[in-house]
């Protein structure tokens, strides 16, 4: 199945995340969409939610802030091929990298299977300094 187009406003808000060097929270986006014609936090959020839903970004939660995913090859309509979403986020500087491990996933399911919960999304996210930061 062919995922429809993103409109306009998903476009520019995913091209912003995109391009950034850090997570953006909706109300820096829609500062930086402005000259675009974007003037409410609706506008914003609204693209946020269908960029989420087809798995193109990513929300960090401790930080109340989106970035765009790093495995665009395998985001299809929401759903991860890759499994489990991880994050390492630098404290210092802001960096974030995306990861995936396959054994964590493999823990993660074998826990909830025991206990027959049915996982909806997990994220992990680990908070320290990068390799440069704690240098």
């Amino acid at each position: 199945m062919i995922a429809p187009a993103l409109t306009k406003n998903q476009t520019l808000v995913f091209d912003v995340l995109s391009h950034s060097d850090g997570p953006l929270s909706a109300y820096t986006i829609l500062d930086k969409l402005r000259d675009h014609g974007f003037r409410a936090p609706l506008q914003v959020y609204r693209a946020l939610d269908k960029l989420l839903e087809r798995g193109m970004i990513h929300r960090l939660e401790s930080l109340n802030a989106f970035v765009a995913c790093a495995h665009q090859e395998k985001a299809c309509c929401g759903a991860h091929g890759h499994g489990t979403v991880a994050f390492a986020i630098c404290e210092s500087c802001g960096h974030v990298v995306e990861f995936h491990d396959h054994a964590v996933d493999h823990r993660l399911d074998d826990w909830a299977k025991q206990r027959n919960f049915k996982p909806a999304k997990t994220t992990i996210e680990i908070r320290g300094l990068c390799e440069t930061c704690a240098a």
